[in-house]
């Protein structure tokens, strides 16, 4: 029985070609054995090629349209008829996106699979020399003091990493005519095997084995890299740390990581930030904290006294009365914020020292202050009576 090709693609005879290349596409792409796990998705997608390659060829169509057949009596049994030609088709049109599969899919690959290569005209893509890889990226650790992280700093590094080749320009060849088109696949980059099974010939397309892809080799490789593109080498950075960094912050130097192979873009370097704990302050987020002690006097009487600060000392004012662990807040003597206006505070807690020893001197002064300030000079005395008593 005669195959209806315009009902396996799902379009009218009077659809131009451009119809028929976008429902191949639609149908391919749904149909594909790589993509549809259905057991039946390979035999669909032969059918859908077969009437594909018999619609795009302006004299088999008109051949089929005219005797439901091609080929004569019993018909050409599909696109594995010789000479099947796709040159009305725009080769590029048939690619899908590189969101589709992950990436960009050659229907050229797909008809030579189910042909044997015989459509002319539907040209492969990524013939020749591959995209050359970019390189990798390098890690540095940095450890600076809390001082440097406040106020920014430039410090100058020293890194080995894999710089082009300045020998060979990253070509990996001793000289331009060490480099020629690889024999084995006559530049193209792909081998292709054939293979006769009872469904027709098959042919598949493999990246070539000599030149990895390239569609060409170095026959004398640069003394220097030995064919590699890229050497070794020490390298010295000065790298501008901003104000406001902390832990963990990673700066990105663009272009200086490793070279990339074969014309590939360089890779980038991360320096991460590792701020050394201090000896006075301790930060959290961009605020400082402090802790101070003042004397019983001084908190009772009130005292103006002097802070460290990132900066040098500043002038704190200590009312009268102020009670241990009171936490005063010093705007703007914290750290900057990073990649934005303003500054963190310095929180200082001052702490009530109780003095250990007291001279006699002292201790007559305390015992008098004592019986002059009545029950004041006792405030615990009655606590848990007061509190029991009100239950």
């Amino acid at each position: 029985m005669a195959k209806d090709y315009y009902h396996t693609l799902g379009i009218p005879k009077t659809s131009t070609k451009e119809e028929i290349r976008s429902a191949y596409k639609k149908l391919a792409k749904k149909f594909h054995p790589d993509i549809n796990k259905d057991p039946n998705a390979s035999e669909k997608f032969k059918e859908i090629n077969e009437a594909a390659s018999i619609l795009a060829d302006d004299q088999k169509r008109e051949e089929y349209d005219r005797f439901g057949t091609v080929g004569g009596p019993g018909g050409m049994g599909g696109a594995g008829g010789a000479g099947a030609d796709f040159s009305g088709f725009d080769s590029s049109n048939f690619g899908f996106d590189t969101g589709s599969f992950g990436e960009e899919f050659d229907f050229g690959d797909i008809f030579d699979a189910f042909t044997g290569g015989g459509l002319s005209g539907f040209g492969r893509r990524g013939g020749g020399r591959r995209q050359g890889h970019r390189g990798n990226d390098l890690r540095y650790d940095m450890e600076i003091t809390l001082e440097e992280a406040a106020k920014g700093t430039e410090t100058q590094i020293h890194i080995t990493k894999l710089e082009e080749c300045r020998k060979c320009g990253g070509s990996g060849a001793e000289d331009p005519n060490s480099e020629v088109s690889c024999p084995s696949c006559n530049g193209t980059g792909r081998a292709t095997r054939t293979q006769r099974t009872p469904f027709g010939i098959f042919q598949t397309t493999t990246v070539c084995p000599k030149c990895h892809g390239e569609g060409r080799i170095i026959e004398t490789p640069c003394r220097e890299c030995h064919g590699e593109g890229r050497a070794r080498a020490s390298k010295k950075l000065t790298v501008k740390i901003p104000a406001g960094v902390d832990d963990s912050t990673r700066l990105r130097v663009s272009g200086e990581g490793e070279a990339g192979q074969k014309g590939g873009g360089q890779g980038d370097l991360y320096v991460f930030i590792r701020v050394k704990p201090h000896r006075l302050f301790e930060r959290k987020g961009d605020d400082l904290h402090l802790e101070v002690p003042i004397s019983y006097t001084q908190a009772a009487l009130g005292d103006t006294i002097e802070v460290p600060t990132l900066d040098g000392s500043a002038k704190l004012k200590i009312p009268p009365g102020t009670q241990t662990n009171t936490i005063f807040r010093m705007a703007g003597k914290g750290i900057p914020h990073l990649n934005s206006h303003g500054e963190g505070s310095e929180n200082v807690k001052v702490v009530v020292e109780t003095p250990k020893k007291l001279s006699r001197k002292q201790r007559e002064l305390l015992e008098e202050l004592a019986k002059e300030s009545g029950p004041d000079s006792k405030p615990n005395e009655g606590f848990f009576s007061k509190i029991l008593g009100s239950r």
